[in-house]
């Protein structure tokens, strides 16, 4: 499959759905952990994601719920720790964890998770 032609260039390691944005789960080995969130990045050297261990969803949800300040953590992970990434999808009747964060918060995870607190870009609260 060739690119000429095309205006926009896709890496052709990047399997189709998994873009910059896309909400996924993860699982990393050495040690065994699974985190939720948004790709930032992916490709040869890793995945970059804003995201959160997965046993931490529920108190994400509350923060979100009571109106606390919520921002994920900004993660990479190197390619050789990566075991799977798999969309955060629906499996027939059971909801993706995007659908049940929507169904509990009302907002989106989305756009959730594409918050960035200025600290963590470069910025001084103090100033």
């Amino acid at each position: 499959m060739s690119n000429s032609g095309n205006s926009q260039v896709f890496p052709a390691a990047l399997p189709i759905g998994f873009h910059p944005g896309a909400m996924i789960l993860a699982t990393l080995n050495n040690p065994r952990e699974k985190f939720w969130g948004s790709i930032l990045a992916l490709d040869p050297a890793g995945l970059s994601m804003a995201g959160l261990e997965l046993s931490s969803v529920d108190d994400c949800t509350n923060m979100v719920i009571s109106g606390e300040e919520f921002a994920p953590a900004t993660l990479f992970f190197p390619m050789h720790r990566v075991e799977r990434i798999e969309l955060d999808a629906p499996q027939g009747d059971i909801p993706s964890l995007s659908q049940r964060f929507l169904a509990r918060t009302g907002q989106e995870a989305t756009s959730v998770f594409s918050r960035t607190p200025a600290s963590a870009i470069g910025g001084d609260a103090d100033s």
